[in-house]
């Protein structure tokens, strides 16, 4: 007997809306490309980030609470998988989402566990080290979204993990001084000493300098190693899925990309990318979308090996394909008010912050 099939009647409309705006002030770059990706699937999609980013946020004075947050996190995963989510927006939609798109436990488990790491300071000597941090605080969300959007090939999955060590690794080196000065170091410790900086006196006065910048330079060069890899996976997305994801990763990358054009500097500024280029960067993400690439076959790095394991093993989905399917394939028309709506957000955005400057 085949399976039952639910139709996508995605979740509350106030839970929606509410995961909707998490992201949108909290992701910006996940928000803009999540724009293009076919309707039904975007909200769920928001629950997810939602979910990590409520983690995140619960976990910011772990230095002063201790493990209690993550414990607190692991609860409400609990919870979540028994189909009883904590009465919020976020749990709720959370709830539903692994539900009905079979997400195992064990990936948000090893987000958390990742979590689990910045409350006990943990160190990180090689690129090896992390890697298995990346994989536990991005790589699980690159394998969900690859569950969410109907990819379970291990392979695809692999390169979906790739993604989101990449784009960890490129958060890591855009936050080298707000971390600092929060009293972290995610730089390969290993690699600083082999240039003459001392871990312990350069976080008492974390400055930029050559040095440092050529730390920065080499993890962004694994990043682009990744990111080159993880590419060739979106192929094996469904199609209407291929540009969102394509736009995700150009975006992420060009982070990176502002972060060296400073000199390696982020310690004194903030790498960002701005409405308009984003707007550019969407035909970019069309045309790495309408190629036809092969899958990279290579194995998953080894720290992602579980994750990509988890995903073989996931239950099946319980939402029915094909009303999925078809709106999957109509993106065209949504390209152009994608690009408008990226340059009306960028010129909210130099408008507000011109009252504000206005106003102090």
């Amino acid at each position: 007997m085949g399976a039952t099939w639910l139709k996508p009647d995605f979740g509350r409309r106030r839970d929606k809306a509410a995961c909707r705006e998490m992201i949108r002030g909290g992701s910006r770059s996940f928000f803009f490309a999540s724009l293009l990706l076919p309707p039904p699937l975007r909200d769920p999609a928001y629950a997810i980030y939602a979910f990590c980013r409520l983690s995140d946020d619960t976990v910011d004075d772990c230095e002063v609470t201790g493990l209690a947050p993550v414990e607190s996190l692991y609860e409400r995963l609990d919870l979540a998988y028994a189909g009883r989510p904590l009465d919020t927006p976020a749990d709720r939609a959370f709830a539903e989402t692994v539900d009905l798109y079979g997400i195992p436990r064990a990936l948000p488990a090893a987000l958390l566990e990742g979590m689990a790491w910045d409350c006990q300071d943990k160190r990180y000597e090689t690129l090896e080290d992390l890697h298995d941090y990346a994989a536990r605080v991005a790589g699980t969300v690159g394998a969900m979204m690859s569950l969410l959007l109907g990819a379970r090939d291990p392979v695809v999955v692999a390169r979906a993990c790739d993604l989101g060590v990449a784009m960890q690794l490129t958060n890591i080196c855009r936050d080298v001084g707000e971390d600092a000065r929060r009293g972290r170091i995610y730089l390969p410790r290993a690699w600083m000493r082999g240039v003459g900086l001392d871990p312990e006196c350069w976080l008492a006065d974390p400055k930029p300098g050559p040095a440092l910048a050529s730390i920065v330079k080499r993890l962004l060069a694994e990043a682009d190693r990744l990111y080159d890899r993880a590419a060739t996976g979106i192929a094996g997305l469904p199609s209407g899925c291929r540009p969102a994801i394509h736009a995700a990763r150009l975006f992420y990358r060009e982070i990176g990309y502002d972060v060296l054009r400073a000199g390696g500097d982020s310690v004194t500024r903030r790498a960002v990318v701005p409405g308009d280029r984003k707007a550019a960067l969407v035909a970019s993400a069309l045309a790495a979308a309408a190629r036809r690439t092969e899958v990279d076959p290579s194995p998953p790095l080894v720290c992602n090996r579980f994750l990509v394991d988890a995903a073989r093993n996931a239950p099946e989905p319980k939402l029915e394909p094909g009303p999925l399917g078809r709106a999957m394939r109509r993106i065209d028309n949504r390209v152009g008010w994608t690009v408008e709506l990226f340059l009306e957000l960028e010129q909210r955005e130099r408008a507000a912050q011109m009252a504000a400057a206005a106003r102090g």
